[in-house]
């Protein structure tokens, strides 16, 4: 079973309704400073309703407050500042990096999961097929391919043993 992460930065029912129970939501908003938590649980609710795990990107404390399933740690925030709450058990944290020292970082964040990028997408973060192998030897922890991911190139996905992949054009 592969399991999927799609970024949202809006609340599109249509898109989400094309989407598996195995795919997680993650609400990335960065364009606005401050989502509301209005909008936030009218997304919990609809994705609760339709058996999709919903994560909030870079605000750990609101993901607990609204008892959302987990949060999203993007690359550019190195805080540990969420080490002192309390979560609950099934609360995941899951973050991404683009190079050794960011996954070092998000280790000391205790992430579950890394989102490697940019696996396909050749942009700054380009890795890769050999560079994103070799960085997923580089940890223990769980690792998901990000960027640029297709239905043309999610065969080649699969020969590097990678079950699960992020993104955000796959899936529209």
């Amino acid at each position: 079973m592969i399991r999927k992460y799609y970024f949202i930065s809006k609340f599109e029912t249509n898109n989400i309704n094309k989407q598996d129970r195995q795919t997680v939501i993650i609400f990335r908003n960065y364009s606005s400073n401050i989502a509301s938590e209005e909008l936030i649980l009218k997304i919990k609710n609809y994705c609760k309703k339709r058996g999709n795990k919903f994560y909030l990107s870079n605000n750990i404390k609101l993901a607990i407050k609204l008892n959302l399933d987990g949060a999203y740690i993007p690359s550019f925030n190195k805080t540990n500042k969420h080490l002192a709450y309390s979560f609950k058990k099934d609360f995941n944290l899951v973050g991404s990096a683009h190079n050794l020292k960011e996954i070092r970082i998000k280790e000391k964040q205790n992430v579950s999961k890394i989102f490697l990028s940019s696996l396909f997408k050749k942009n700054n973060n380009y890795l890769g097929i050999n560079k994103f192998k070799s960085l997923t030897k580089l940890t223990k922890r769980d690792t998901v391919a990000l960027g640029g991911i297709s239905n043309d190139n999610l065969k080649k996905l699969l020969l590097l043993k990678r079950f699960e992949f992020a993104g955000i054009s796959y899936f529209e």
